[in-house]
């Protein structure tokens, strides 16, 4: 049930005499909900529900059922069936969801926090309290969702941090940060850090409510989540010319929101603070808890592991006692003063910003995919993954960029192979040769290309920045209106980002009028080759040049040497500084990792924080052989046999840090860990069930041969 507040509040507690320090809500907090999650039947007849904090009512067994929960009416879903929807797509979204890859064995609602395997469903008791953290604007609107379970020992408090993964909203962590958390009684502090499913249809001026529900931006009012900040004569204006276009909050807030991440995480915790002393004070004693004698642990993946580091690096009031981040994204401040080595040989490229190789690689990977040493034959539900159904458009690719002098051979085998050589040249490696070519077919360039460059820069959505905008497309690539029926769903299937649910990249400048990316025409080619020309200029707006003449960009030039300095000066706002603050830390990162490839950023980070803060350094860093980023893409054949998952060792490392800070344990020395891939008949979808023997643990006293250490200022890394 959904309920106004009745916990003490500091004003009531007043009122009885107490003395002490009063509960104060943080400032720019607004409290939305709370609402009483009892694990058990509510209602009756067609109303009864089972809703709880981890799963949403679904247990174990409907979290990893194939189909989500359905509707009453889906053109109208609740606020309870998007949260439980939402839950639902979020876990499956980072974790992979199989029996046979570890989901019910290796971690899931039913196993315990001991690891013991349980027939258990799995459902966590409790009380959910929602809030917004908002600038003051009506426009930063960050939701966080403090979960209370009903096993909250007020003896024994507990927080976990769980920043969203990836671009999603205030549920991104629940299968890192809030299974963990929630199963060890702590509660646990979810955040979207300001990204989130916001969508704005501009054409019918639809928007998502805080609660996932949507409404026309005038009804939503003050609980809009996001909305384009354009008037109703400016959308007018843009829908006449660029029909069916989506504003996306991440992309279109022009708040830059990364810059925030940290904060926003840590403003999260200070909220969960308050939230236990409203429920647990007495009139005696107002604020029982304190950073001081609460336990703090930050823990999340990718982008909520990116916050949380932020976050340790932010705290200046020692909130935080610990930090686990798996495969966070660390925006590296600087390239000097540190190195890698790896296998003994030095690497030369190391140290990027997202943008920076992400919009680098968004260029060559399709190229790439067609070199020998990048095949991944292997197809999936996704029927472009290897590119298969695309290779024609791939070779146009190599053609373009070999007319353009950006690769060199003369025929397409050879300008492949240049274009990888490329690649590992800018950072990455062997071990992600193949994942080139799974990255590209699923858009993951294409989309961040284009998301992150018009958050740094603060576009509008007018912008049309280098001719990129959102909307959805049919199977041949041409604007369409977005299903009405997905649009409602949005807050449960979308992630917030421009992946297709229901919104793709749309290439506006496309020759022949716009189409969405995998059909894009350049017009410097005349060819459908990904709209290649886009990819330059979302390049050269992080450069600050153009890559095939090396010229600097002018007043004039496309892109504008503006809108390159708008770009960069937002991506200074995000960079890490790298200190840690002497907080115990934990980081965890796949060897195979493509996206967030780790010579720019686990293992340089690695190396900054040690010639900032030398051998008292308390940041462990433990690198997984045959892990990559998304657990969530095991299932799929050739990712089966190939990849292990790293959600494992994001457990195991939370175990880790938790022995730690309560009991004084020892961290482990950094290490790589070698692990066994699956195996099975590859493009068959015959992997073996996974066992424990795939994913050894990480040890506490690696052997020699698999220490990380370093060599002056270079991190060192066994092959």
């Amino acid at each position: 049930m959904r309920w106004v507040m009745t916990a003490l509040s500091a004003a009531t507690l007043a009122a009885c005499g107490g003395s002490g320090p009063s509960n104060e809500l943080p400032k720019g907090i607004k409290e939305i909900s709370a609402t009483a999650y009892p694990a058990t039947t509510v209602g009756k007849g067609d109303t009864a529900a089972t809703q709880d904090l981890l799963t949403g009512g679904m247990g174990r067994t409907g979290l990893g059922a194939a189909a989500a929960p359905a509707y009453a009416d889906p053109a109208n879903p609740t606020a309870a069936e998007l949260r439980r929807n939402a839950l639902y797509s979020n876990y499956r979204g980072i974790l992979d969801p199989s029996a046979g890859g570890g989901y019910g064995l290796l971690y899931g609602p039913n196993v315990t926090v001991d690891g013991q395997v349980t027939s258990n469903e799995g459902l966590i008791p409790g009380r959910e309290y929602v809030a917004v953290l908002d600038d003051g604007t009506g426009r930063k609107q960050t939701v966080i969702a403090v979960q209370v379970p009903d096993s909250f020992s007020a003896s024994n408090p507990c927080i976990v941090l769980g920043a969203s993964s990836g671009s999603r909203g205030v549920y991104g962590a629940i299968g890192t940060a809030g299974e963990w958390g929630l199963k060890k009684g702590c509660a646990v502090a979810l955040t979207d850090a300001g990204k989130g499913v916001g969508l704005h249809n501009l054409s019918d001026d639809t928007v998502n409510r805080i609660d996932g529900t949507r409404a026309t931006r005038t009804v939503a009012g003050a609980l809009s989540f996001f909305a384009a900040n354009l008037s109703d004569a400016a959308r007018a204006a843009y829908n006449a010319v660029l029909p069916n276009r989506i504003a996306i909050k991440h992309a279109h807030s022009q708040q830059n929101p990364e810059k925030d991440w940290g904060l926003d995480t840590l403003a999260a915790g200070r909220y969960a603070l308050y939230v236990l002393n409203a429920r647990y004070g007495t009139p005696d004693n107002r604020v029982p808890f304190t950073a001081g004698n609460t336990l703090v642990i930050a823990g999340s993946a990718s982008n909520g592991g990116a916050a949380s580091l932020r976050a340790a690096e932010q705290d200046g009031d020692g909130l935080i006692d610990g930090v686990v981040a798996s495969e966070p994204v660390t925006e590296m401040p600087t390239t000097a003063g540190y190195g890698i080595q790896f296998g003994g040989a030095a690497v030369a490229g190391y140290g990027k910003t997202l943008a920076d190789y992400t919009t680098y690689g968004n260029i060559y990977q399709p190229c790439a995919a067609l070199a020998a040493d990048a095949a991944m034959a292997e197809t999936s539900i996704y029927n472009y993954i290897a590119l298969t159904a695309m290779t024609a458009r791939a070779t146009a690719r190599c053609d373009g960029l070999a007319a353009k002098g950006l690769v060199t051979g003369a025929t397409t085998a050879e300008r492949a192979a240049d274009a990888l050589a490329r690649l590992r040249a800018y950072g990455w490696s062997s071990d992600n040769d193949s994942m080139h070519n799974a990255h590209y077919a699923l858009g993951n360039g294409p989309i961040l290309s284009a998301m992150y460059t018009m958050a740094y820069g603060r576009f509008g959505v007018d912008a049309n920045l280098c001719g990129a905008s959102f909307a959805a497309a049919n199977a041949t690539g041409d604007v369409v209106a977005a299903a009405p029926a997905a649009l409602a769903s949005s807050f449960a299937t979308a992630n917030g980002t421009a992946n297709g649910t229901p919104a793709t990249v749309i290439y506006n400048d496309s020759k022949g009028g716009a189409k969405s990316w995998p059909w894009a025409v350049s017009p410097s080619t005349g060819v459908a080759d990904f709209g290649l020309d886009n990819a330059l200029c979302q390049h050269a707006l992080v450069s600050g040049k153009d890559l095939a003449t090396g010229a600097a960009l002018t007043a004039s030039s496309q892109p504008s040497k503006a809108q390159s300095d708008a770009v960069r000066a937002g991506i200074a706002e995000v960079l890490h500084s790298a200190n840690l603050r002497g907080k115990p830390t934990i980081i965890v990162a796949g060897r195979s990792d493509a996206l967030v490839p780790v010579n720019h950023n686990a293992r340089a980070y690695t190396a900054l924080n040690r010639t900032i803060e030398g051998a008292a350094s308390k940041l462990r860093y433990i690198e997984v052989v045959n892990g990559q980023h998304f657990d969530a893409f095991l299932p799929f054949s050739g990712f089966d046999t190939r990849f292990v998952p790293l959600h494992p060792y994001f457990n195991q490392a939370m175990d880790v840090m938790w022995a730690h800070l309560k009991s004084g344990s020892a961290l482990p020395a950094s290490q790589v860990v070698r692990t066994t891939p699956r195996g099975g008949t590859a493009g068959a979808a015959a992997a073996p069930a996974i066992t424990a023997a795939n994913v050894p643990p990480f040890a506490m006293a690696p052997g020699a041969a698999d220490q990380i250490g370093f060599s002056g200022m270079s991190i060192t890394v066994p092959r």
